[in-house]
């Protein structure tokens, strides 16, 4: 038998002024896309922006459904705009920003694991790392280098003979 440890390297920045400015404009974007969120049912609102390669930025927000199943998150909609509108071009990185109608987030809200899984097909897609930086309403921004240090051992195009 064999054991191994899966870990990752995760930068947390205590405020706005360690972001680069690209990253700065990138998290301000996705506050603006939270700002629009539908979220009637979980009070929980989640903006996302994405950074193309050409600096275009595209946004999304988490849109709700009384049919809970039916909703969509802010990440998921705004990768997939950026790759529809967008397929042949590279994403750089994606800001996720969160808060609750009922608690003051103060700790980042990390994708969840849908998010997690779609985003890992853009980087395998695409061949390079997509840079991640997610945050609460205040508080701490966290920042890693890729969806791999967040989904270890992802599943991919690789186990369906696709690579």
């Amino acid at each position: 038998m064999e054991k191994r440890h899966i870990g990752f390297e995760l930068t947390i920045l205590d405020s706005e002024s360690e972001l680069s400015p690209e990253e700065l404009l990138l998290i301000k974007e996705a506050e603006k896309a939270r700002a629009k969120a539908y979220a009637p049912y979980s009070r929980f609102s989640v903006g996302a922006a994405v950074m193309m390669e050409t600096g275009e930025i595209i946004m999304g927000n988490n849109q709700e459904n009384a049919s809970y199943p039916s909703g969509l998150c802010a990440e998921r909609v705004a990768i997939f705009q950026a790759g529809a509108q967008h397929p042949k071009k590279t994403i750089k990185s994606i800001a996720i920003c969160a808060s609750s109608k009922d608690t003051q987030l103060m700790t980042p809200a990390a994708p969840c694991g849908n998010c997690r899984q779609s985003i890992a097909e853009y980087e395998q897609r695409q061949k390079s790392p997509i840079t991640i930086l997610f945050r609460g309403e205040s508080g701490p921004i966290y920042k890693c280098g890729s969806i791999a240090d967040l989904l270890p051992l992802a599943f991919d195009s690789t186990f369906l003979g696709n690579s």
